[in-house]
């Protein structure tokens, strides 16, 4: 965390763009102290870096993880705006759960917390032992072997319910498909994925994917 005053709020917001080299609109910081007096005026603000968010990430996970009476390990990775955080305990299925519900819930307490400490949505990705790219794997090849029988059919067909970031991939995964076009429908936990035929003379985009799922990271949201 640095600290920077000077006169006006914009000042400030300049400097530590420049020393920071980071866009203004993307400065994650607080106004400490603000005077406005007859004849001077004064601006202290506290500007949070990367390294800041993901230390309170990995302590907000590491609090969690010992609640739960687990020993946990984690490594973080920044890559395309994205936070990768890959965590190991001594009892990973415990963290994972039924179907990665548990890892799911994690992810997302852990970008509320972030978002409610920074004031800012981050894109955070939780992985343990590798459950969500083997789950990408999988469910990937689930959605092109339907792709395959779509395309031999013309029959549209719904895949089971996934998380956001997985939809992401799917979507990602059939965009490139000719005559395929890619859905999502439903709401919440049973948001999934219409996978559909489109005749080579039907104008349309191949992938449809929702706002909120470009926004995760993929959660890819996760």
């Amino acid at each position: 965390m640095r600290k920077y005053t000077k006169k006006t709020l914009e000042e400030c917001l300049n400097e530590a763009s420049k020393e920071l080299g980071v866009d203004v609109k993307d400065l994650i910081y607080t106004i400490d102290e603000e005077k406005k007096g007859l004849f001077s005026k004064k601006v202290t603000i506290s500007v949070q870096e990367t390294e800041d968010v993901i230390e309170f990430a990995e302590n907000y996970i590491k609090d969690v993880c010992h609640a739960l009476g687990l020993d946990a390990s984690l490594k973080t990775f920044y890559r395309d705006d994205i936070i990768k955080i890959l965590i190991e305990t001594n009892h990973n299925s415990v963290l994972i759960g039924k179907n990665g519900a548990s890892l799911q819930s994690l992810n997302e307490l852990t970008k509320l917390a972030v978002s409610t400490k920074f004031k800012k949505k981050f894109k955070i990705l939780l992985d343990i032992g590798d459950y969500k790219d083997k789950k990408y794997f999988r469910v990937i090849s689930i959605a092109k072997k339907t792709a395959k029988e779509v395309l031999k059919t013309h029959i549209d067909t719904m895949l089971d319910p996934m998380t956001p970031d997985e939809r992401k991939k799917v979507h990602n995964a059939l965009s490139t498909w000719k005559n395929i076009k890619t859905e999502s429908i439903g709401d919440g936990k049973n948001r999934r994925i219409v996978v559909k035929y489109v005749p080579t003379n039907t104008t349309t985009s191949t992938a449809e994917i929702s706002t909120t799922e470009n926004d995760e990271t993929t959660s890819e949201s996760n």
